[in-house]
């Protein structure tokens, strides 16, 4: 099958917990021992993988999906989320499994601590996938870890031979945990945001810093302050907007699918930039990692 780009990475359900309450020196704090009543809680569609597929496939992209569900409701729900939103699901339903969730505890500050329970979205091997089938344009990797990685690396590598470009936008628990320069020499563009690059390089100037490992395009998220971005050539910098936060989760897949759609497309850097920032500024009003991508086709 022919694809415009393909993701690999997890599907999960969200939850999401209304705490209530309020941050202490940046932290939420919950005494051991009490019972906390919560104002709010609900579930929706979430993870790297499964973000990432969507957004592309509502921007107009004939898009695929690696990633692995289990074969309970959950797992269900997902893939025929995938049906609904036009991906095709190249991944593998895991027999006797539970499909993977995140816990995302919200602060009245609409700051959050995800706890993440991903195991067989680890768990990904390569002779899941019909690999011979899948022609794409551009692959797009978020968080795995361990033998879901190890298969990233050998599809970047084979892919990358045949003229595949290749982007990647990992988490902070990646980054500590496996060597991803393996697919970084190799990558096209590399989206993260500050605290992930700082674990990367002790350069001062991070961009030239990452650069070094990644030598195409690198992008620097830092929250609400300034976006940046290297080329080689120049530095690109765009000031997010002031804007109503109702919930964080799924900002950051958001902004790296929008910047990687406009550089599918051949737009510039500052043209990606803003099609990034205005995918995560839509998704950061609404609850829920993917209900609010824009949909539009992408000329």
């Amino acid at each position: 099958m022919n694809f415009d780009v393909v993701t690999f990475g997890s599907s999960v359900i969200d939850i999401f917990i209304d705490t209530g309450l309020s941050l202490k020196n940046g932290n939420m704090v919950y005494r051991a021992g009490s019972k906390i009543q919560i104002n709010n809680s609900r579930e929706d569609f979430g993870g790297g993988g499964s973000t990432s597929a969507v957004a592309f496939s509502r921007l107009g992209f004939k898009t695929g999906c690696i990633t692995k569900v289990g074969d309970d409701f959950n797992g269900k729900k997902i893939i025929n989320s995938f049906k609904k939103e036009g991906v095709k699901f190249l991944g593998r339903i895991e027999k006797n499994s539970k499909t993977d969730f995140s816990i995302i505890l919200d602060s009245k500050e609409h700051n959050r601590t995800i706890l993440v329970n991903k195991k067989i979205n680890n768990e990904i091997d390569f002779k899941d996938i019909n690999f011979k089938k899948i022609k794409t344009k551009w692959i797009y990797f978020s968080s795995v870890l361990g033998k879901s990685f190890k298969t990233q690396v050998k599809i970047a590598r084979e892919l990358h031979k045949k003229g595949v470009k290749i982007a990647f936008n990992p988490s902070e628990y990646l980054i500590k945990n496996e060597n991803i320069l393996l697919i970084l020499k190799i990558c096209d563009v590399f989206v993260l945001n500050k605290e992930e690059a700082e674990l990367l390089t002790n350069e001062k100037d991070l961009l030239k810093g990452l650069y070094k490992l990644c030598p195409k395009v690198v992008v620097i998220t830092n929250g609400s302050k300034l976006i940046s971005c290297f080329d080689g050539k120049k530095k690109y910098f765009l000031k997010p907007k002031k804007v109503e936060v109702v919930e964080l989760t799924g900002a950051g897949d958001a902004f790296a699918s929008g910047f990687v759609a406009a550089q599918i497309k051949d737009k510039s850097i500052n043209e990606s930039l803003k099609l990034g920032l205005r995918m995560s500024e839509s998704v950061i009003k609404h609850f829920g990692a993917r209900n609010n991508l824009l949909k539009r086709r992408l000329k």
